[in-house]
């Protein structure tokens, strides 16, 4: 009998429902998904950026999200969230027009798209086509870490 080693490729999805607890069933779904192909070294920045994508999700919509994790290989890893508002926010409309500016102190909000800047290697966003009734699908944000190793 042969052996097999697992592929350095490979992709969970996660429909999410429009609840407060999202961000906490993201953040557990990408612990046990890394925990289990070895790559805790992207534990920390991954679970953050992925809690706080899947938290603007909720804030700004009233639907569903979805979760995407993929492994692109050569240490690379893309996590996407999709939510049901067409709006692009920067930095994602336009990764490369510049930083976004800080959330004033003292702010309840306004953090999380400055720490994608921060701690992800590339990251984007497109709107996508029209949905049903002829509204918009809404949009997908995502970004890219990359593990430890030669790039």
């Amino acid at each position: 009998m042969g052996t097999v080693s697992p592929s350095d490729t490979w992709a969970y999805a996660l429909r999410l429902p429009h609840d407060p607890r999202a961000a906490r069933v993201a953040r557990v779904t990408v612990r046990a998904a890394l925990a289990g192909h070895g790559q805790r070294e992207l534990l920390d920045d991954v679970e953050l950026l992925t809690s706080e994508l899947v938290t603007n999700a909720y804030r700004h919509t009233r639907g569903p999200c979805s979760l995407r994790l993929s492994a692109l290989g050569d240490g690379r890893l893309r996590v996407g969230v999709w939510d049901s508002h067409p709006y692009v926010p920067a930095p994602f409309a336009d990764p490369s027009g510049g930083r976004i500016a800080t959330a004033p102190l003292g702010a309840r909000g306004g953090r999380g798209l400055h720490l994608v800047q921060e701690y992800a290697e590339t990251w984007g966003g497109w709107t996508l086509g029209e949905g049903l009734l002829g509204r918009g699908a809404g949009k997908l944000l995502w970004f890219e870490v990359r593990g430890p190793g030669p790039r």
